[in-house]
């Protein structure tokens, strides 16, 4: 069961602590506090845990300050819609991330070299991005495969970001002792930008990192659903995220396991976007890189990259995590779908173009109801 207090009941309200002494007056409820950023307003929220189905909503609904009383039906919890909910929003280095926003994160899925890294960041300036990604650990299938340059790079990378005017990076973790290293790092920096900490596919099911990176709360989130386990086996498993306090995340979507995909690198999942917004309260990014693994036109002269990125804005997804690379021949990772930087000004037009297709199609629909 959620409470959802009025707008202009905060957490210092004298009327949270009425409301959770009602609460633990039924046997076994606990709660937890939270305040939601939702897209137009801040609400308090007090989630009551345990045999909720014999606490009676009406006990809580008399509070003046109460606005609602939402029955969880769903398994997962913190990060549900429940189809009362409003969707969640974060602000982070003054990048606003929501359902109804678009951030296209382009970068190095590895960073290589201090040069690649450098004129990658530069490209991102010249086309007014201030969001990118950028592989620091990388997990590989082979081990003898190159597995990312780790702690290293992390003072010159997040210094060419800040002379790049990079606000966020999006950046891999796979173990607990990287969320350190990074937050040093950033630091030592000064601060020269902010990171997103990232949950690569093949951690999707690592829980301990996922509580992990859910108990810190400096750092946002993007979890990548696994590729080879159900969208609600995805869901469930970053809600160990959300549970553990860190409530800015973002979902991913980036193509899952299968031979039918082919000849793709992976099956493009994207028709999820709307599913996940409507199922959840969080932004959805899609990852075309990786669903198509391969940087090949059609016969209208458009990469499939570009088609696969239509597909997931022309359905509402809120970032793109795109590969870029100033030599993919060169790169450690993943260099033969990387775009090359001369193309990202196409692709950004393209996201342009389709992203007005949506907002069409929304308008439409509303002009409809």
């Amino acid at each position: 069961m959620i409470i959802v207090m009025k707008a202009d009941v905060g957490e210092g309200s004298a009327e949270i602590p009425r409301i959770i002494e009602r609460a633990h007056s039924f046997p076994g409820i606990t709660t937890q506090v939270h305040r939601i950023q939702g897209q137009t307003r801040g609400l308090t929220e007090i989630y009551l845990l345990g045999a909720t189905g014999v606490v009676p909503a009406e006990v809580f609904e008399e509070f003046e300050s109460v606005e609602k009383v939402v029955r969880v039906t769903q398994k997962f919890r913190a990060i549900g819609r429940h189809d009362a909910l409003e969707a969640a929003s974060f602000e982070y280095r003054g990048v606003r991330i929501a359902q109804d926003t678009l951030h296209v994160f382009p970068g190095l899925c590895a960073v290589d070299t201090r040069e690649h890294q450098d004129l990658t960041f530069a490209a991102l300036q010249r086309a007014g991005i201030k969001t990118a990604r950028a592989g620091a650990y990388k997990p590989r299938t082979s081990p003898y495969d190159f597995q990312g340059l780790g702690q290293a790079c992390l003072p010159w990378l997040f210094e060419s970001a800040g002379k790049h005017g990079i606000q966020i990076v999006t950046m891999e973790v796979t173990h607990e002792s990287h969320i350190d290293e990074i937050k040093r790092a950033r630091a030592q920096s000064g601060d020269a930008t902010g990171v997103m900490l990232q949950i690569g596919t093949r951690n999707a099911q690592n829980f301990e990192l996922l509580k992990a990176v859910g108990q810190q709360t400096e750092l946002p989130v993007l979890f990548k659903r696994g590729m080879g386990i159900s969208l609600e086996e995805s869901l469930n498993a970053c809600e160990y995220v959300a549970s553990g306090g860190n409530r800015r995340i973002v979902f991913c979507l980036r193509g899952v396991k299968s031979h039918l995909g082919e000849p793709h690198r992976n099956f493009v999942d994207f028709a999820h976007v709307s599913v996940v917004q409507r199922l959840t309260r969080l932004p959805v990014c899609v990852d075309p890189s990786h669903s198509v693994g391969r940087r090949i036109s059609g016969a209208d002269g458009l990469l499939d990259i570009f088609h696969v990125t239509a597909q997931g804005i022309v359905t509402g997804a809120n970032m793109v995590l795109v590969d870029v690379h100033p030599r993919p021949d060169k790169a450690l990772c993943d260099g033969p779908q990387a775009l090359l930087l001369e193309e990202l000004p196409g692709f950004l037009e393209d996201v342009a173009i389709t992203r007005e297709a949506y907002q069409k199609r929304v308008a439409a629909a509303r002009a409809r109801t």
